[in-house]
């Protein structure tokens, strides 16, 4: 399979159209869901949806830096981002609702002022990778749909839309695609029948099979393999986190 080459302004709309369901989502909950636990080990729903405002914020500065031509980082450092995700993870529910939804706009409007040739800039992740402007918006998307999930609040990967899935799993597994710390490994998606080889070898030495939806909750770290399959039947590889 070959990576999806991103679509900034499809991206963005489709962003848009996840946002929304996301902060109906939200805005349902009980006042007392906030604190409660997350799907994320020592995270409360709270820290998750401080994250996703903040981190619209984080992105939005790369598009400011694809923008304007000056570097401007997601975060200053590692400590104010962890700081600012707890100190806004006990804030009362409609002000967590508040906050996606400005902060969602403002990612907005900063996409909507990026001209075409500001898309191909080079901008550079929080943990260092360089990436195109163009793929910002997409970013986001995964984060908002990947929380979503998180937050443990009835949207699961079965949600998840279907050309979403093909395009993060591909995204996913081409970067293990010949990586030497990876078994070597074919993943095949029962759905779309599409494969992938993991790992630095020629043959692989285990298939991996399942649903879309259920390779992405692996692959994305947030399952152990349910409704995943192996031949011959050993045991999943162990996968290395995601970057």
């Amino acid at each position: 399979m070959s990576v999806q080459r991103p679509d900034p302004a499809r991206d963005a709309a489709t962003l848009s159209a996840a946002t929304e369901r996301l902060i109906d989502s939200v805005a349902a909950l009980p006042a007392t869901a906030v604190a409660e636990p997350s799907l994320l080990p020592g995270w409360t729903r709270g820290h998750v949806l401080a994250h996703l405002a903040r981190n619209a914020d984080a992105l939005r500065n790369l598009l400011t830096w694809a923008r304007t031509g000056e570097e401007t980082p997601m975060y200053p450092d590692g400590e104010v981002r962890d700081k600012e995700i707890d100190d806004g993870a006990g804030r009362p529910l409609a002000e967590h609702v508040d906050d996606l939804r400005s902060s969602a706009e403002r990612f907005a409007l900063a996409a909507a002022e990026i001209s075409p040739q500001a898309w191909a800039a080079q901008v550079r992740m929080r943990s260092g990778k360089v990436i195109a402007a163009a793929e910002v918006p997409w970013r986001r998307l995964v984060e908002v749909h990947f929380h979503h999930v998180d937050l443990g609040i009835g949207y699961g990967f079965d949600d998840l839309p279907a050309e979403f899935t093909g395009r993060q799993l591909d995204a996913l597994l081409d970067g293990l695609s010949g990586h030497e710390g990876v078994a070597a490994v074919r993943v095949r998606d029962t759905g779309s029948g599409a494969t992938w080889d993991l790992g630095a070898a020629t043959e692989p030495e285990l298939t991996v099979s399942g649903t879309g939806n259920a390779l992405l909750a692996w692959v994305g770290g947030r399952a152990k393999g349910e409704g995943l399959t192996t031949d011959p039947d050993l045991p999943l590889p162990v996968l290395p986190p995601l970057i």
